[in-house]
């Protein structure tokens, strides 16, 4: 069970990281809008509506969760560029989640706003200069302060996550 919740492991910052770090994972957020629409435009509504793992959400679900999730990250990023480490506040995930727009609506709606959601956020990212990665915003569930190049791996690791549930759902279904 543990496999298909976390089929890549769970988030692990590096003790170091650096500028090869960076640019991978803005690479990985540059190329998340593309490769999830195209895993995920020619499943039927039958398809979307079914959990990646016993318990878990559906397709849908996934899909409108990384488009809620990423927009979060963005004004984190934002507050933490224009604040001095601001309390962000968090939100119930799996709240959302169960909201009727996530249940339902077209996915579509979430491919559009990640394609312009992402193209904002890769533009602000690649004009980051080295101090501007070291500021932080404060997370109010665990009093962790996360630098912005964390949060950059964070949401690396976060788009590889939830696009590797859809892909072990595809591949154990045959879809």
């Amino acid at each position: 069970m543990d496999k298909l919740r976390y089929p890549i492991g769970k988030f692990e910052k590096p003790d170091t990281i650096d500028k090869t770090h960076i640019e991978q994972w803005i690479q990985i957020l540059e190329e998340l809008p593309e490769k999830l629409t195209g895993r995920v435009k020619n499943l039927s509504d039958e398809q979307l509506d079914t959990p990646y793992r016993p318990n878990g959400w559906t397709v849908r679900q996934l899909v409108h969760h990384i488009a809620d999730s990423h927009h979060h990250s963005y004004t984190r990023f934002k507050w933490s560029l224009t604040e001095d480490r601001p309390l962000i506040k968090a939100y119930e995930e799996k709240d959302w989640a169960e909201l009727f727009d996530a249940r339902t609506a077209p996915v579509e709606l979430s491919f559009d706003y990640l394609k312009a959601l992402h193209a904002k956020m890769v533009f602000l990212l690649k004009g980051l200069k080295s101090e501007d990665l070291k500021k932080s915003y404060l997370h109010p569930e665990d009093n962790a302060t996360v630098t912005v190049e964390e949060n950059i791996g964070k949401y690396a690791w976060h788009s590889q996550h939830h696009l590797a549930h859809i892909e072990n759902l595809l591949e154990r279904k045959g879809w």
